[in-house]
C-alpha cells in the first residue's frame, strides 16, 4: 500500500513537515508495512519557504534587512536542495506582522527589505527565484524593493527620494540605469493568486489598503500614488501595468515584478506542486492525505489542500483532508476533489490548548481515519 501525505502547515503550531510526520505516525499504527511518501507543501504564502526547504533538502539563510518602517530585522529565505533556487516570502521582510497595530500606515511603509533579500541571494550566486507575495504591510508598488536593487526615484524638483506609498504621489521620474543587471539573467517565478489590478475600485489601495491601516481618504491618495508609478513605469519599461490582472498583488508589488524583471506569474500552489514533483510521486498511490490548520470555504480558492486534491484526482486517487478545525461551509471542498474532511480537535478547547496539543491530536485522528478506511474495506 502506498500513501502520499502532502499537507500545508498548521499556522502557529506545526510546520508542513511536522504535520506530514504526525499523520504518518498515526497511519503507521494501522498500516505498519505501508510505503509512506511525505511531501510538505504550501500555497505560495506563509510557510512556503519552510515547506520547500524541507521537501527538497535545502537550507535556510538568515540576513538582516529593513522592516517596513525602516527598523532592522532578521529575515529568512530558503535555498532549495538544488543549491540554485532561492525561495523568498516578501512577508519575511515587508510583512504586516512586522508592524505594530498602532503604527500600521501604508502611506509610510516600504518594501525595501524584500529587495535586500533578493540582492543577498543574487550576491550568493542565485539566478533562479521563487517569490511568494502575500501578507504585505506595504502599498508602494514594490518601489522600495526596486530601490534596493538600484532603481532611483525623483520628485518634481529633481531630488531623489526613498519611495513609500505616500512618497509616490510626488514621483516625476524613474531612472533604471542602475537596476541590477543580474536580474535580466534570472529565471523568476512569482506566486500570485489574486487578479486585482494596480489601480481603481479593485486595485491594491481600495481592496487591501484598509487592512493595512489606510483610511478612506488614504485609499484615494494611495491609489493616485500607484497611478503615478504605473504611468512612469510604462515610460521607462514599456510595460503597461495599471490594469493588468495581478499587478495589484501585495500592495502593487506584482506590478514591479511584471515590469522590471523577466518574472513569470503563476498560481502559488501550482508553483509549489511543480517544484516538489507531486505528480510523479502520485504514480501507484492508493490514498492521498492532505490538510491545513482550518478548512473552510476559502480553502477552494487556491489553497494547498484543494491544489493537492485536484492533482490527485487526475490519477483517480481518493483524497482525505485532516484539519485543526473546520470553518463555515467547509463542505465546499467536496466539489473540488477532497472526499472527506476530519477535524482533529477531540473536545471543546481553547485556541492555546488546540495549538499546544496539535501534534498529538493529529496523530490520533490520523490513526482513527486509517482504521475507518480499513474497516470500510472489510464489508
Amino acid at each position: 500500500m502506498k500513501i502520499v501525505i502532502a499537507p500545508d502547515s498548521f499556522k502557529e503550531s506545526l510546520t508542513a513537515k511536522q504535520v506530514s510526520q504526525a499523520i504518518k505516525t498515526g497511519l503507521k499504527r494501522v498500516w505498519p508495512e505501508a510505503e509512506f511518501v511525505c511531501i510538505p507543501v504550501a500555497d505560495g504564502g506563509e510557510g512556503t519557504v519552510q515547506a520547500l526547504v524541507d521537501a527538497t533538502g535545502g537550507k535556510l539563510v538568515l540576513t538582516e534587512v529593513n522592516a517596513p518602517l525602516g527598523n532592522q530585522v532578521e529575515a529568512v529565505y530558503g535555498v532549495l536542495g538544488d543549491g540554485k533556487t532561492a525561495v523568498i516570502e516578501m512577508a519575511q521582510a515587508s510583512g504586516l506582522n512586522l508592524v505594530p497595530n498602532q503604527r500600521r500606515d501604508p502611506k509610510l511603509t516600504s518594501s525595501y527589505g524584500t529587495g535586500q533579500l533578493v540582492k543577498h541571494a543574487l550576491d550568493a550566486g542565485i539566478r533562479r527565484f521563487m517569490i511568494g507575495l502575500g501578507g504585505s504591510a506595504t502599498n508602494d508598488a514594490g518601489s522600495g524593493m526596486l530601490a534596493a536593487l538600484g532603481v532611483k526615484f525623483y520628485n518634481q524638483n529633481g531630488d531623489e527620494f526613498a519611495p513609500s506609498g505616500l512618497a509616490l504621489t510626488e514621483l516625476s521620474r524613474i531612472d533604471i540605469s542602475d537596476l541590477d543587471a543580474r536580474l535580466a539573467l534570472c529565471e523568476i517565478f512569482v506566486a500570485c493568486d489574486v487578479d486585482n489590478p494596480l489601480c481603481g475600485d479593485r486595485g491594491a489601495s481600495a481592496v487591501f489598503g484598509p487592512q493595512k491601516g489606510a483610511s478612506a481618504e488614504d485609499v484615494i491618495t494611495l491609489d493616485q500614488a500607484l497611478y503615478n508609478f504605473g504611468l512612469f513605469t510604462e515610460q521607462v519599461t514599456g510595460h503597461h501595468v495599471l490594469s493588468v490582472k495581478g499587478s495589484g498583488a501585495a500592495g502593487g508589488m506584482g506590478a514591479a515584478w511584471m515590469a522590471y524583471t523577466p518574472a513569470i506569474v503563476k498560481s502559488g500552489i501550482d508553483m509549489v506542486l511543480d517544484t516538489v514533483g507531486l505528480a510523479e510521486k502520485l504514480v501507484d498511490t492508493d490514498i492521498v492525505f492532505t490538510g491545513e490548520g482550518c478548512i473552510d470555504q476559502q480553502t477552494i480558492y487556491g489553497k494547498a489542500p484543494v491544489g493537492v486534491a485536484k492533482l490527485a484526482k487526475a490519477f483517480n486517487i481518493p483524497v482525505i483532508a485532516v484539519a485543526g478545525c473546520t470553518g463555515e461551509n467547509y463542505q465546499a471542498v467536496y466539489q473540488h476533489g477532497i472526499d472527506a474532511v476530519f477535524p482533529c480537535t477531540p473536545r471543546a478547547m481553547s485556541l492555546p490548548e488546540a495549538l499546544a496539543e496539535a501534534e498529538v491530536n493529529l496523530i490520533n485522528t490520523a490513526e482513527s481515519v486509517g482504521r475507518l478506511w480499513q474497516l470500510s474495506r472489510c464489508y
